[in-house]
């Protein structure tokens, strides 16, 4: 119920803004050669549904058209989606008429939400197109805020098909910003400005402050004043007050000067998480620290005569080891935990960092992990983070503690006891991914590979599949991309895939971090506490955020051709196939739907016939070692299955024959089809007549050159029992050289503790890959030793990799 009551709090926010900017006048430039739109509501088209905040064009000669008859007439008209070059019919009153200059500002900005509300506010946009170079600026930077200056305004790629060209802000990050930036004033080998390494950044225009020469010397002049006058109540502290003549205790979310009077505004305790607020004197409350009962009366005294508050501090014994054992530093996405006095103590994470209205100390926004917050990240009109209602706080960085569940114990497992802090630190190095000996080396043990936490499996065991023992995919490590998802590439980069191949260990705040990231990215808030599947991971950050080219092009007979990451195997139940392989279930699945590969794909992701987490079509399934795909290539040479010769014709009908071998697509010369379809029961088949490719000698067994054999490699397997993920992977080409990966295997200190990870060698599943069919079908799921259960009953998706183009895409 809070959360649709703040989803219409929004709705109603934009719904007003909505009608103040549609209020203003908008002139028609004369030059343009087409119209832009921004969609102001969701609208659903047949399947699809296209967001608030999406990009539209028309010609301007059909705008002038539509423009010269009745409105009513013709208010539904077919714009063009500027992102995909979708083509829709809408009511033209659901769109707002943009200038080219303001479209090009917004078009930057990814996220439809985040553009649409840069739009409604108007303040932002109209700064960004005013702005110069040299001009002083507050930017965010993985949601905290530091000063910097403009130094480009322009493109960094190519003009959209409709005209538009992206504007971005090159940005010099200054004071606490140094060193958080991504580049010294470069991109994509192209130098824009100049700057310090890791000084200099990229963004669109929503992510910039704009500061004035006024405001700034004003903001410069109030925290001097302020910073003379000593204020003994912090944002954040427990304080006590007199409400009604009855002694109550609350937290102080602001401190602010009303004339001459120091103001605090308090969420009193009994008023619980509501939006109710009390603004009490500064002279008329008192500290956590001197609430007990002897210091009570000597606390509430003060200086009738200068009418300044005075405090009697507890004197508090500095230990030795206090300088020792600081805590680690805190960043966006850390992990805390902050006590609010009487024992009360509340985890979370840290949003957003930053200097707030009025504020001297650096605050911290934190999203806690129950509902025992204040806001949903948004204080006094500003929206610092978002999270849901109830569960926002802020409070002083001071106040943050990093959560002890995630500080290991390191006298029970002393050897990894190094990399279990809060943090993994990063690795900026580019490493090999581990092989053979030295992943065994690097690798096996307890608190060894990624440490799950709140339903992370699936991300966990993705991660470790794809780059522990391999590099398939490192280009989605390396490959450039634009500005403002460069941080993600370098969160997967130098905090997960580095650290995991060099110590072996990735902590679940480093993960966590790159969960938050897909969160904002996927415009879903569920990433950082749901489970999900892996398959919609994958996608996420392979095509939206690091965009890299589609791992699979297929072709289904005359269709146009389809390009995707992950390959979903669908077919009915196969009655002969009691303990199938991969290479059976995917020659069945691609002839059913007449489906061919246009290319050999550098990585197969394939996913197996179970629909849901219970479902599953085989209890069996094998993961061949190595896969066949010459006969499932588009237009490829192939070879006829009984006499070797160059086939001609293939029969889908044959396929499915009995009588032939359980594998293998069934194509012939043109010879053995005429044998073959002379008997009875194939004389109703209907072959069909396959491409050769120019050039290609029609050679024979006779010692003249074969059709080449297309192979692929299995070198990970990920599996899921009782909606909790796991991982095999090959550490090398050894059929015996596996590793299993459990992201939670055990764990340490009850409910408030943390996950262990463990990687175990498992070298005994070989035995069982090597059976055959019509054994493993004799054996009992509950005789079978734990691992090899788990990799033959319960696989997921399975992931094979081309040797000879692994380097090379």
């Amino acid at each position: 119920a809070a959360g649709v009551a703040a989803a219409d709090r929004e709705e109603r926010r934009i719904a007003k803004m909505t009608s103040a900017v549609l209020s203003s006048s908008f002139q028609l430039p004369q030059d343009d050669k087409n119209i832009y739109y921004i969609l102001l509501e969701k609208h659903p088209y047949g399947s699809k549904i296209f967001n608030a905040g999406s990009m539209w064009y028309l010609n301007e000669q059909t705008y002038l058209r539509h423009m010269s008859t009745d409105m009513h007439a013709t208010r539904f008209w077919r714009f063009v989606m500027v992102e995909d070059n979708s083509v829709v019919t809408m009511d033209v009153k659901i769109l707002h008429l943009l200038d080219k200059m303001a479209a090009d500002f917004l078009i930057a900005i990814n996220n439809p939400r985040e553009r649409l509300n840069c739009f409604l506010e108007k303040l932002t946009l109209d700064s960004a197109m005013k702005a110069r170079e040299g001009q002083r600026v507050l930017v965010d930077v993985d949601q905290q805020t530091f000063p910097g200056t403009i130094r480009y305004i322009g493109k960094l790629r190519s003009s959209y098909p409709s005209g538009l060209c992206p504007i971005y802000f090159g940005v010099e990050l200054q004071g606490d910003g140094v060193g958080r930036g991504h580049c010294d004033g470069s991109y994509n080998g192209t130098d824009y400005f100049k700057c310090k390494p890791d000084c200099g950044l990229f963004v669109p225009c929503n992510k910039l402050q704009f500061v004035t020469a006024s405001e700034n010397n004003k903001m410069k002049q109030e925290e001097k004043r302020e910073a003379v006058e000593d204020v003994p109540v912090k944002v954040g502290e427990t304080i006590g007050f007199y409400l009604d003549d009855v002694f109550t205790r609350g937290v102080a979310m602001a401190v602010y000067k009303e004339g001459g009077n120091w103001m605090v505004k308090v969420c009193p305790e009994e008023e619980g998480t509501t939006d109710v607020f009390r603004d009490i004197p500064m002279d008329s409350v008192v500290k956590e620290e001197l609430l007990s009962s002897g210091e009570l009366a000597l606390a509430l005294v003060a200086d009738t005569d200068g009418g300044h508050w005075t405090q009697r501090k507890r004197e508090r014994s500095a230990s030795p080891e206090d300088g020792e054992n600081k805590p680690p530093s805190l960043d966006v996405n850390s992990l805390v935990q902050i006590d609010l006095g009487r024992g009360n103590c509340v985890t979370g994470t840290i949003r957003w960092i930053g200097y707030m209205l009025k504020t001297q100390e650096k605050m911290a926004g934190i999203e806690l992990d129950e509902e025992k917050g204040v806001c949903d990240g948004e204080w006094q009109g500003v929206r610092y983070f978002t999270c849901p209602a109830k569960r926002g706080l802020f409070v002083t960085l001071e106040q943050c503690q990093p959560d002890m569940r995630f500080q290991c114990n390191s006298s029970a497992f002393p050897e990894p006891a190094e990399f279990c802090g809060l943090d993994t630190a990063e690795v900026p190095s580019n490493l090999p991914p581990l092989r053979d000996d030295l992943a065994v080396r690097v690798l096996q043990g307890p608190m060894r590979g990624i440490q799950g936490h709140c339903n992370s499996c699936y991300m966990d065991a993705a991660l470790f599949s794809l780059f522990s023992c391999t590099s398939v995919l490192d280009s989605m490590l390396f490959k450039p991309s634009l500005p403002p998802d460069r941080h993600i590439q370098r969160i997967l980069r130098d905090k997960i895939v580095n650290p995991l191949r060099q110590k072996g260990f990735v902590a679940a705040s480093n993960v966590m971090h790159l969960r938050h990231q897909l969160t904002e990215k996927g415009q879903c808030s569920s990433f950082a506490t749901s489970e999900k599947d892996p398959e919609e991971f994958l996608n996420l950050i392979m095509h939206r955020i690091l965009g890299i080219d589609p791992l699979l092009k297929l072709q289904s007979g005359k269709l146009k051709e389809q390009e995707c990451f992950c390959y979903q195997i669908f077919m009915d139940k196969q009655e002969d196939l009691v303990v199938p392989n991969v290479q059976q279930l995917v020659e069945h699945s691609f002839l059913s739907s007449d489906l061919k590969l246009v290319e050999i794909p550098s990585c197969f992701i394939i996913q197996m016939p179970r629909f849901g987490k219970e479902y599953k079509m085989f209890n069996k399934i094998i993961p061949s070692l190595e896969l066949d795909i010459t006969d499932l290539l588009l237009d490829s040479p192939r070879e006829c299955f009984v006499c070797g010769n160059v086939a001609t014709q293939e029969c889908s009908a044959c396929f499915k024959d009995k009588m032939f071998a359980d594998t293998g697509l069934k194509q012939y010369c043109d010879s053995c089809c005429r044998q073959a379809h002379s008997h009875y029961q194939r004389k109703m088949h209907q072959p069909t007549k396959l491409r050769i490719p120019e050039g290609f000698f029609r050679g024979g067994p006779d010692g003249s050159p074969r059709v080449p054999r297309e192979k692929m490699e299995l070198f990970a397997v990920l599996c899921i029992e009782t909606s909790h993920y796991v991982s095999f992977t090959r550490h090398g080409s050894g059929l015996h050289q596996w590793l299993f990966f459990d992201s939670m295997a055990d764990r340490e200190g009850g409910l408030n503790g943390f996950n262990i990870p463990r990687v175990t060698a498992c070298s005994e599943v070989a035995e069982y890959l090597e059976m055959s069919p019509e054994a493993l079908q004799c054996l009992d799921p509950k005789a079978l030793p734990p691992c090899a259960r788990r990799l033959l009953c319960d696989a997921y998706m399975c992931f094979y990799y081309s040797p000879s183009l692994g380097l090379y895409k």
